[in-house]
């Protein structure tokens, strides 16, 4: 079985709106959550004090916990945590959206009713890829329950979506009506956490934050912080990408049906 921690980025002014999943097997969670305390541990020893969560908002700015901190920690920093990603080996899904042609286009889509909000948008896209992706694996191994920061005004909804999705869904990862039930993969409702107690959730929002920089640069929405910037994140955008679910479960090049094309035409060029 795997849990797959998930976090957004982008739902206030932002040009781009990305939500990542972190996906991790049962059987290796204790482990991870003990390497997990002990990278949170050498950060702390960069930063000479303790830190209650990694918030990447804060991080990147310089506030918070992380004020006083220099380019160089901060650098170090980075490094860091992309390393202990790659060594760990957790596949990544993620998706994101083109918020202006989202709040222009989508309201006239007759399956507005069903995902109306840009968040349930970006969850059902989640759940629907890592179906696709998982719904190959024999024996139970693609079964996943999907684990979200708390976002109280989207949680009966979203449930209610899965425990009833809506037939126009099924397609997405060609679902047999005869012989299968809509997202047989997925074992039980989402449950809904503080990321305060969950590192994965936090780890999400530190990669939800460099996706949704390298769309703002790439796409040319916004200008760099620094000299530079859009070439180192968007070497870390590759690093995200290398370790993330293949693009035939996000957006996948040809033999999109219509279910798929509706994710894929608010999705941003740059991570097609």
């Amino acid at each position: 079985m795997k849990f797959c921690y998930i976090d957004e980025s982008g739902t206030g002014d932002e040009p781009f709106a990305v939500m990542v999943g972190v996906i991790a097997d049962s059987y290796r969670m204790r482990l991870t959550k003990e390497h997990w305390s002990k990278l949170i541990n050498d950060i702390e020893k960069i930063i000479g004090k303790e830190i209650a969560e990694i918030h990447t908002r804060d991080f990147y700015a310089g506030n918070g916990a992380f004020r006083g901190m220099d380019g160089n920690q901060r650098k170090e920093i980075i490094e860091l945590i992309f390393n202990w990603l790659q060594e760990r080996k957790h596949p990544i899904v993620f998706v994101g959206v083109d918020k202006e042609k989202f709040h222009n286009e989508f309201k006239e889509d007759k399956r507005a009713v069903d995902i109306s909000t840009l968040w349930r948008f970006m969850a059902t896209h989640l759940a629907l890829s890592m179906q696709k992706e998982y719904q190959k694996q024999k024996k139970n191994k693609g079964n996943f329950l999907m684990i979200f920061d708390n976002e109280e005004r989207e949680e009966k909804r979203f449930t209610d979506l899965l425990l009833n999705s809506p037939d126009w869904t099924d397609s997405y990862y060609n679902r047999n009506e005869k012989k299968q039930e809509k997202f047989n993969q997925l074992i039980d409702v989402p449950h809904f956490v503080d990321s305060r107690d969950v590192g994965l959730i936090q780890l999400a929002d530190f990669i939800c934050y460099f996706l949704r920089r390298h769309m703002e640069l790439c796409q040319g929405s916004q200008n760099e912080k620094y000299d530079g910037e859009a070439e180192i994140i968007a070497n870390w955008f590759e690093l995200i990408n290398k370790s993330s679910l293949s693009k035939s479960a996000t957006y996948p090049k040809k033999g999109r049906c219509e279910c798929t094309e509706l994710f894929y035409q608010y999705a941003p060029e740059c991570i097609k």
